[in-house]
């Protein structure tokens, strides 16, 4: 075999997981918006020289432009070999990319096989893995999905995770957005991805799902914080049989003060948030709500948040939107104790596989026991 081997991206794709390394090769500010899954940014030119060697372009020509690109390139490469590569023994597989596979991972790609390591070059770069996401997730997901449906804290989220850690098989698309899915959603030091980054974390864990087993997902809105959720999932999504999460207020209460801690001790940045809401429920509730805050009565706030907001905005939502929810397996648990999700994320994870071959055609009701 030659190498760099030029591959397609269809086949460098039926092959993603086999390369010891994915090397991005663009620059740091292109690989922030997106890239593949598990790349490493080794770029050939920074964001500045990109800057510089386009501006010479547009302004000299191209030769003077790519006599600067070379020695920068070169020098740009020589420091990843020094510093990341040099411990790689001779079955190092890297893949590299660029944005269309180019002159950027051309010359990384050159230069690696010309130590001997096999490495791969992907062909049309970024680009074409971008176009593949796109028309992927344009297409349903062939999954039996299992949608996690419960009232504001009533723990879904927890009940995933808990689910993952028992062995099934779980898309949060929460987790992949970096928000909790409400006005009160953004995580403290965490920004949201890009929209592209997004996608492309959905796509890659949809890849990776056996489709003969279940896959559970939380009923979410549309748009989880700011990103969108692709049309073609969330139609999916609201086709599919429920599981209706139950718990008493009291004890979502408690969920909720735990979970959003960061608010609980932050009565300004709550009650910023809060002013969100003043279209809703008008100048004199949300004050009366703000008042709460500052006064540290934050068992009493968020349950009047409840009642008047978020339960009935989640009522009508859920059954507008899930079609099968009126059939949902419920779910009751006795309270927010690790015990209580363990219990009931077994229950539904060693039914997974008999309920698969129920819901190929409508999901049964049913109930899971307080553990």
């Amino acid at each position: 075999m030659k190498y760099p081997e030029i591959l397609r991206i269809d086949d460098v794709l039926a092959r993603l997981d086999e390369f010891d390394t994915i090397i991005d090769a663009r620059s740091p500010a292109e690989y922030a918006l997106d890239h593949l899954p598990d790349a490493i940014n080794c770029p050939v030119l920074d964001d500045e020289q990109r800057v510089i060697v386009g501006t010479l372009y547009k302004q000299t020509g191209a030769f003077e432009a790519k006599k600067l690109g070379a020695a920068l390139v070169a020098k740009n490469i020589a420091h990843h070999l020094e510093t990341l590569w040099q411990d790689k023994p001779r079955e190092w597989k890297p893949l590299v990319y660029c944005w269309r596979g180019g002159n950027r991972s051309g010359s990384m790609a050159h230069i690696l096989a010309k130590v001997g390591w096999p490495v791969v070059q992907l062909d049309g770069g970024y680009k074409a893995f971008r176009n593949r996401v796109n028309a992927d997730l344009e297409q349903a997901p062939q999954l039996d999905l299992r949608v996690i449906c419960g009232t504001t804290g009533s723990g879904k989220t927890r009940l995933l995770d808990t689910l993952e850690s028992v062995g099934a098989q779980v898309l949060d698309l929460e987790q992949l957005a970096a928000h909790r899915g409400s006005v009160l959603g953004n995580l403290p030091c965490q920004p949201q991805p890009t929209q592209k980054a997004f996608e492309t974390s959905i796509w890659d864990r949809l890849r990776r799902f056996d489709p003969s087993r279940p896959v559970f997902v939380e009923s979410e809105s549309k748009k989880v914080g700011a990103l969108r959720v692709p049309a073609a999932l969330m139609e999916r999504m609201r086709a599919s049989p429920c599981i209706a999460l139950q718990v008493a207020r009291e004890e979502r209460v408690k969920l909720l003060i735990e979970d959003y801690q960061h608010f609980a001790c932050n009565a300004p940045a709550l009650n910023a948030q809060l002013a969100y809401l003043t279209d809703l429920h008008g100048k004199a509730k949300i004050a009366a709500w703000q008042e709460m805050a500052s006064g540290g009565r934050m068992a009493e706030l968020v349950d009047e948040l409840l009642v008047e907001h978020y339960d009935p905005a989640y009522t009508r939502s859920i059954h507008r939107n899930f079609t099968q929810y009126e059939q949902a397996r419920v779910v009751a648990l006795a309270d927010i104790s690790p015990a209580s999700f363990v219990a009931a994320a077994q229950a539904l994870h060693e039914g997974d596989a008999a309920a698969s071959d129920e819901n190929r055609g409508q999901s049964p009701s049913g109930t899971v026991p307080n553990p």
